[in-house]
């Protein structure tokens, strides 16, 4: 197997997923194609280099259905050869593209992908491929699928993580977010230009937001609850008694639309390109853990790539795990034993916004500048999917 290396990480700002938001007016193809241009002005690249595009995006609908990641690279002028492979994980469905395109190269299948996702929400939103585990409920318990943030509230109330906890890490996602941007800390960012102006921020995070602010806001899935998943998850856990719903629009991701691309090589490649590389992929798995939690398999996927790779979160640098709403945050530093100073240390989805299919992208170029910018060695990258999934990417600063 042949180590597979990571040339460059970059992507759009996150915008508002609402009609004003600063990238609203760009449909999905259009928005890759400035990241496509960018990757090949950055690194000079002879795209005809590449074998495949391999995007992660989940509602696969009207502009992001029929295989965006091959359409989007003829948009943007990309040879006709250059293969292409659209992945649906929920929202670590980039995780997956950018670990799939590191086993073709390990492989030798090939010497150079592109992976990466892509969420426009504002123009496609979430849920609007109307599949029925999540519009019948009834179908949608026959196959213990629950909506997110039903699962979010289901490990609040298993770990005893109170509205105020929850309330805590959202604030500090602000802050490290608004600091992140005070210090020019996302390097990764491509300036968009738009009619209306260069989108070059993320929109979302809120700098200025209180503890007060946030204590105001009411239960976001206490409706979702009484409408059928407490007695579901109750019927799973009889010994809760009740499903505590402190999870609110303030402590939980925010919807966004965005891209990312990661350029991955063989060694060959940077050779024969004059690229140095910025990191090693040094390993990828995949986990589950309880459907009724949802979003609970950040933690299980973490566990298991540590155990896979004989290593214990003390050896980890920088952690990047999905923000998949507040609670999933307190359990995964609960479990994993991960102190705050090496956990999402520029923020998370719930201050910078959550595209989902490009999500798991855009933390792994924020993982590796922030392991350059610090000069640190290794870090995790790890995001949940629905029914408990989870996908994480081990990786190497070179």
């Amino acid at each position: 197997m042949k180590d597979v290396f990571i040339y460059d990480a970059i992507r759009s700002a996150r915008a508002r997923a609402k009609p004003e938001g600063g990238l609203h007016e760009l449909t999905p193809s259009a928005l890759l194609k400035h990241l496509y241009h960018a990757l090949e002005a950055r690194n000079t690249l002879d795209t005809i280099q590449i074998s495949e595009v391999i995007l992660g995006c989940v509602t696969q609908n009207g502009e992001q259905a029929a295989n965006i990641a091959k359409t989007s690279a003829l948009y943007a002028g990309w040879p006709s050869s250059v293969a292409g492979l659209t992945v649906h994980r929920f929202c670590s469905s980039s995780i997956d593209a950018i670990a799939l395109a590191g086993l073709k190269v390990a492989s030798g299948q090939a010497q150079a992908m592109v992976a990466g996702g892509v969420e426009m929400m504002s123009r496609v939103p979430m849920l609007s491929d109307n599949a029925r585990v999540f519009s019948d409920p009834e179908f949608a318990l026959q196959h213990q699928m629950l909506l997110m943030g039903s699962g979010a509230d289901l490990i609040a109330t298993r770990i005893g993580a109170t509205r105020e906890a929850c309330d805590a890490i959202a604030l500090e996602s602000q802050r490290r977010a608004a600091r992140a941007q005070r210090e020019g800390r996302f390097t990764s960012i491509v300036p968009i230009s738009t009619s209306r102006g260069v989108v070059a921020t993320d929109e979302c995070v809120r700098a200025d937001i209180t503890s007060a602010q946030l204590a105001r806001l009411s239960p976001a899935f206490a409706a979702l609850g009484a409408a059928g998943a407490d007695k579901v998850q109750l019927a799973a856990y009889p010994e809760l008694g009740e499903i505590q719903h402190v999870h609110t629009a303030g402590n939980s991701p925010a919807m966004c639309d965005a891209a990312a691309l990661v350029l991955l090589g063989d060694a060959a490649f940077g050779q024969q390109s004059g690229l140095t590389p910025k990191a090693r992929l040094v390993a990828t798995t995949t986990a589950c853990a309880e459907p009724l939690e949802v979003v609970s398999g950040c933690v299980a996927v973490t566990e298991k790539l540590l155990r896979d790779n004989r290593l214990s979160a003390h050896q980890v640098d920088l952690f990047e795990i999905h923000e998949a709403f507040a609670a999933t945050v307190i359990k995964t530093k609960e479990t994993l034993e991960i102190e705050n100073d090496r956990l999402n240390v520029n923020g998370g989805v719930i201050a910078l916004g959550h595209p989902m299919g490009a999500t798991g992208a855009i933390m792994t170029g924020t993982l590796i500048d922030e392991l350059v910018r610090q000069q640190l060695a290794r870090g995790i990258v790890a995001a949940s999917g629905a029914a408990g999934s989870g996908s994480a990417l081990l990786i190497e600063r070179c």
